[in-house]
């Protein structure tokens, strides 16, 4: 364990927190995209599956679970309960990640893996999936332009998060020579989508103002 990695972890359960926290006291889910979340539940429970037989440490435990049950509480949040469920987008949340990306991370996951296992090739399609799974809410929040802080500061941490995991990949590479050809690229191209958006609210932060996206042609 070192610094990137621990703030890479604790920037992603803040933005967890966060989203809930909006969820919990708007009654809303206006503006996030429950696709999104129901990406990064397929990621966790592909990736995690190892927790029924690999013991590396209590930390590891402990937040392979709550990322786990937080991220399909999220998803019941948003799809089921009442009165947060009646203000969800579905016109808006849109897109077909299961039509798009879910097929393409998963033959990606059964042709570039270290082990073709199971575990293995599901550990890859995560990293694949993960990948791409903000683009749901990019495109929801592109047609909505104008976000909320609660939104654009959940989204800022999830992105914030994975820039730290790529420190983290530095730093190993360096001090222990850690090598994850597959994480590293997956990680790269996560990290890539976002700029544009870190672009327009590190903008937004800096002058004080509410996140506005450029509007869509």
């Amino acid at each position: 364990m070192n610094i990137f990695r621990l703030c890479g972890d604790m920037l992603h359960l803040v933005s967890i927190m966060l989203l809930t926290f909006k969820l919990q006291r708007s009654k809303s889910c206006v503006g996030v995209s429950c696709r999104m979340q129901e990406m990064y539940a397929l990621v966790f429970c592909f990736r995690y599956l190892d927790l029924f037989w690999v013991y590396i440490s209590l930390y590891n435990s402990v937040m392979k679970i709550i990322f786990v049950t937080t991220t399909i509480q999220l998803v019941y949040m948003m799809r089921f309960k009442t009165p947060i469920c009646q203000t969800y987008e579905r016109t808006n949340d849109s897109f077909q990640y299961e039509l798009y990306l879910l097929a393409p991370c998963a033959l990606l996951g059964l042709l570039i893996c270290e082990e073709y296992t199971i575990p293995d090739i599901l550990w890859s399609t995560s990293i694949w999936l993960e990948s791409v799974a903000i683009i749901p809410q990019l495109v929801l929040m592109q047609s909505r332009r104008e976000i909320e802080n609660l939104t654009s500061d959940f989204v800022g941490c999830l992105g914030a998060y994975r820039a730290f995991y790529i420190l983290n990949w530095v730093y190993r590479y360096f001090a222990e020579d850690y090598v994850n050809w597959i994480g590293w690229i997956g990680g790269l191209i996560q990290t890539g989508l976002y700029c544009d958006f870190f672009y327009y609210y590190a903008k937004s932060k800096w002058y004080g103002n509410k996140l506005v996206l450029p509007g869509a042609a």
